[in-house]
């Protein structure tokens, strides 16, 4: 499936291989994603006819995940796992020491690959010192304005219009931001089109972060009327103190608490048009790369650093442990890889380090903790079992296994479990019905074991409602 993997053991195997018989790598990573936001997987009502497109061409891993943060900005820790390939834990005790060990770009340049970087960075270290090619680098959010909180309010007039440029976020240096990093992209894409050397672009998009900000004919095309309330909408998630996600947390303040229903579909009409502008643009790149003539030697992955609530379970961000927030799409094309194929054992999005190291011949250091994905697509290997994630040095874990998830708030002593084969909206928390007692004690075993492998230093507590 992945190109010609005769040639990866040639590779290993033969050191002098030359650079340019390696693919390229076009890395498209977008910002508060959820896993449902792709048009095509019918989940949502949200128009992407070019992921669409992407994802029909290659194989989509269905439950890819992130495994968490350790502040509020839960992009820091993906964007640093992503570049470190450590786990959650010991990418924040290394995040003060980052670069002392070869980085996933650098990793790359050793290698032959001439390296292109443009969009949100979040990394402490500059990108120009890892990457060969940079441009129009943007950082962790767009500026957000007073008025962009605690709206909209049933009965009164809105303070916020997505379109109005004096608000800047998105509009800020006159051009949205998405276009100006498919600008940036189709750019490189030409620059690398005359380079002899693979290339290994990391384009990353700030939509659809908030300030959820797009041109009026994006709006238009999602009449508030017309947009879905959750299925597990909530009016107030009733632990959000104890999971350290109250209304004062700036993604929660986004929206008035207690949750209205027309607040969340206003909400959501902005996220999906900010979702179908950031599918445009990615279609200018896509068009760029087979206009340069280089697709068909070029790996695709797109995915997401984390996912977002945007009004389900009365959350609006991402600092929970429901598959909303913590889940994200995942596509990977290129040569060999088949189309269409839907592969379920779950995956980390940083699992792209040593997967995009493997596939281009490159021995992965032994500091990289992620593992690569390519035995699961080539079948010789089920992959992984179990998902961790946390939040907070204290606040949330959970664990993802056999169709269970297992949620923690360690905090106030709260379990909760999930059906998700039967529940996938994770409405129904078993344990407080007094069933999945045995369920939930293995699983919090499998959690304890598996934090260990991610430095986690948390001791556990009882917790009534599995006893």
């Amino acid at each position: 499936m992945m190109k010609n993997f005769l040639f990866l053991v040639l590779a290993l195997a033969i050191p002098t291989i030359q650079a340019a018989d390696r693919p390229n790598f076009l890395f498209i990573f977008a910002d508060d994603m959820t896993y449902e936001a792709i048009g095509s997987l019918g989940m949502v009502d949200v128009k992407t006819p070019n992921l669409d497109r992407l994802f029909a061409q290659g194989t989509q891993f269905t439950h890819a995940y992130n495994s968490g943060g350790w502040n509020g900005a839960i992009c820091v820790a993906s964007r640093n796992m992503m570049m470190t390939g450590r786990h959650l834990w010991y990418a924040q005790r290394e995040e003060k020491t980052m670069g002392q060990q070869r980085l996933w770009p650098q990793l790359m340049s050793d290698a032959g690959y001439t390296t292109y970087m443009t969009g949100k960075w979040h990394v402490k270290m500059k990108a120009e010192e890892l990457f060969d090619h940079v441009g129009d680098v943007r950082p962790g959010m767009p500026n957000q304005v007073k008025k962009g909180y605690n709206r909209p309010l049933l009965g009164q007039a809105d303070p916020w219009d997505p379109t109005d440029r004096s608000n800047a976020g998105f509009w800020k240096g006159g051009k949205h931001w998405s276009e100006v990093e498919a600008d940036t992209a189709v750019r490189f894409l030409k620059m690398a089109a005359k380079d002899p050397k693979p290339f290994f672009f990391y384009l990353a998009f700030n939509a659809p972060h908030d300030p959820r900000q797009s041109p009026q004919e994006f709006l238009d095309l999602y009449p508030v009327d017309q947009i879905k309330t959750p299925e597990n909408f909530l009016e107030a998630y009733p632990h959000r103190q104890v999971m350290k996600a109250p209304h004062s947390l700036r993604d929660e303040n986004l929206a008035p608490m207690p949750r209205t229903e027309f607040s969340v579909k206003v909400a959501r009409r902005e996220y999906f048009a900010l979702i179908t502008h950031l599918d445009e643009q990615i279609g200018r790149v896509l068009q760029a790369l087979e206009e340069t003539g280089q697709k068909d030697e070029t790996y695709i992955v797109f995915t997401a650093d984390h996912g977002l609530a945007c009004g389900r379970h009365g959350l609006l961000g991402k600092q929970n442990m429901y598959d909303h927030s913590i889940r994200v799409p995942y596509v990977v094309v290129g040569p060999e890889i088949e189309p269409g194929l839907k592969v379920s054992s779950p995956i980390y999005i940083q699992d792209t380090v040593p997967s995009s190291l493997e596939a281009a011949g490159v021995e992965v250091p032994d500091y990289i903790q992620y593992q690569s994905f390519i035995p699961v697509l080539e079948g010789y290997s089920s992959g992984r079992s179990q998902i961790y994630n946390a939040y907070l040095k204290d606040a949330q874990r959970a664990l993802t296994k056999n169709g269970y998830k297992l949620i923690l708030y360690p905090g106030g002593q709260i379990a909760r479990l999930y059906n998700l084969e039967t529940d996938p909206f994770e409405k129904v928390d078993l344990l407080s019905k007094g069933k999945g007692k045995r369920i939930a004690r293995r699983l919090f075993k499998a959690l304890q074991e598996e934090a260990k492998l991610h430095g986690d230093e948390l001791v556990y507590g009882d917790f009534p409602a599995m006893n």
